[in-house]
């Protein structure tokens, strides 16, 4: 998929990933659509762009339906959007448990659905889901993250199957801990003895690099986290004890607390 001249609907455009996502691709020449909640960040951020800009409240039904309307002409989707949704689930009141599923996977389920059958009769197309490697393994204090992530790699490996054949193509994108920017830099959380991050960039750079290429599933993250979470999809009990081990529990509090006002 050439991603120059391209049509892209980027959501959470305002968050570190989003804004990193956003510059690279207006770099490669793509018409950009941004959308997220905050116009204060979002309307600069277009108007630096050159892109349309469409505030929007993913944990909104009919603010979806909105956006899907404005995105008719997209050729590549970039599902980006998420809230933290760390913490015990059991400390989580029943309508944030929704908004966290709402936001986290049944917002980009419906997006990709709506936008992929235009996609399917030009021939060509991409869809893109920003996930994490908290969904290929589970982690303590995550269930609900876990919960929406293991949901859209399901999701985006299924979709790539169904569209199989018709040009358009599906790849989950899944970052490990990113160090400068984004959800866990802003927590405030350290991550666990000898665990490595990356950059904003290498995701951005991946990102693209999976709508050009057509990969199924990237994972940017250190030797040591991607083998971690291989392994901890085959064996999960082992990985928890490995993960009680290494200070993985530390983390999670630190992260709970830290996104707790996210909620």
């Amino acid at each position: 998929m050439r991603i120059g001249g391209a049509t892209v609907l980027l959501t959470g455009a305002t968050g570190g990933i989003g804004q990193s996502l956003a510059r690279a691709l207006a770099a490669r020449g793509a018409k950009l659509l941004l959308t997220g909640r905050r116009e204060e960040v979002l309307q600069p951020l277009a108007d630096r762009l050159g892109a349309r800009a469409v505030v929007a409240d993913l944990a909104d039904r009919a603010q979806v339906d909105d956006l899907i309307a404005e995105a008719a002409d997209a050729d590549i989707l970039i599902a980006n959007a998420a809230l933290p949704s760390s913490g015990e689930v059991l400390g989580y009141a029943p309508d944030e448990v929704d908004r966290a599923l709402e936001v986290n996977l049944r917002a980009p389920l419906q997006l990709a659905r709506a936008l992929a059958p235009r996609m399917v009769a030009s021939g060509s197309g991409h869809i893109v889901m920003i996930g994490s490697l908290s969904g290929r393994t589970a982690s303590p204090g995550a269930a609900l993250y876990n919960a929406s992530k293991f949901g859209l790699r399901g999701f985006a490996l299924g979709l790539r199957q169904d569209l199989h054949g018709t040009g358009v193509g599906v790849s989950v994108v899944q970052p490990g801990f990113v160090r400068d920017t984004g959800m866990f830099a802003d927590s405030g959380a350290t991550t666990p003895p000898g665990v490595r991050t990356v950059s904003v960039r290498q995701v951005a750079v991946a990102t693209l690099r999976a709508i050009e290429r057509d990969r199924a599933e990237v994972n940017i993250a250190p030797l040591e986290l991607r083998l971690g979470s291989a392994l901890g999809g085959l064996f999960p009990s082992l990985a928890a004890v490995a993960q009680r081990n290494s200070g993985a529990d530390r983390t999670t509090r630190q992260l709970a607390e830290g996104q707790r006002h996210n909620r």
